[in-house]
């Protein structure tokens, strides 16, 4: 092969410790996946320190005192929070799972595509755990109606923030392109 050639070939770890000729094109394919795959950890990494504090805090209720005088819809909103924390936690460190599982097979493709959808899943999964805990909080300190409304608040905020502010904004980036 010509050295020109050369030139525009790299060598990359391939599975069994061989090393694979690969393009320029098919290296930068490469290093965009290692980015993404470390950019999608790195933001998990600042969700999953809140949710599993949030999860641990909202497991401590269960055991004070106060707990068993409370009714049962304060249990019910009260178990459902958890649940969701605890959903919220399974899916924002899966992908980290799948990476330390799949990524020596060459399957960082799949680690990124489902990372993403996990992480999307466990935002939403902790959103309703916050909601949930604001709307707990809200029926201790004020009770009833208000403590509803403080909860919708609660979701309208943390569901426009994290999911139809971002989505909104990609439309319009997406019908700008089209333009």
């Amino acid at each position: 092969m010509p050295t020109a050639q050369l030139r525009h070939l790299a060598f990359r770890p391939f599975s069994g410790g061989y090393a694979k000729v690969v393009s320029e094109a098919e290296e930068s394919h490469q290093r965009r996946l290692a980015r993404n795959i470390n950019e999608l950890l790195q933001e998990l990494r600042v969700a999953q320190a809140g949710v599993q504090i949030l999860f641990g805090f909202l497991l401590s209720i269960a055991f004070t005192d106060k707990y068993a005088t409370v009714g049962g819809y304060i249990r019910v909103t009260h178990l459902v929070t958890v649940l969701c924390a605890a959903v919220a936690v399974a899916f924002l460190t899966a992908p980290a799972a799948w990476h330390r599982v799949l990524f020596r097979q060459g399957r960082r493709e799949d680690v990124v595509r489902y990372g993403n959808t996990f992480a999307l899943v466990g935002l939403a999964f902790l959103a309703l755990a916050m909601t949930g805990t604001v709307l707990l909080l809200a029926e201790v300190i004020l009770g009833g109606r208000p403590a509803v409304v403080v909860g919708v608040l609660a979701f309208i905020v943390f569901a426009g923030l994290w999911f139809a502010v971002p989505f909104a904004s990609s439309e319009r980036a997406q019908d700008g392109e089209r333009t």
